[in-house]
């Protein structure tokens, strides 16, 4: 199951942690794992190259993690990002509630 952590402060997201794999089906054949990679590798790239945000990234592709957080409260453009990231998780959680689960955590 791939576990997502979103983080945010006042109704205000500052990151958001992947973990793990989905275990829908056999690795290269996994839609669920793949289309949240699609989600979280293009927020990353959006942020990266359509803000100014600075942001911390760890990830591990063996493990299936990414964690990533932006270093100080992102402006509205990085904000709208994030929110479509959610979106997009919160659509794949609902399809696929046996192989992702979504939390949020106040930091």
């Amino acid at each position: 199951m791939t576990h997502i952590t979103v983080y945010e402060k006042k109704d205000i997201y500052l990151g958001v942690c992947v973990d793990g794999h989905s275990g829908y089906a056999e690795a290269g054949e996994d839609i669920v794992c793949a289309g949240i990679s699609a989600l979280t590798l293009n927020f990353i790239n959006s942020v990266e190259q359509l803000t100014e945000e600075k942001f911390t990234l760890q990830e591990n592709q063996s493990t299936g993690r990414i964690n990533f957080r932006f270093v100080k409260t992102p402006d509205r453009d990085a904000q709208l990002f994030m929110k479509s990231l959610v979106l997009g998780l919160e659509a794949l959680e609902k399809e696929y509630t046996d192989f992702i689960s979504l939390d949020y955590k106040e930091v």
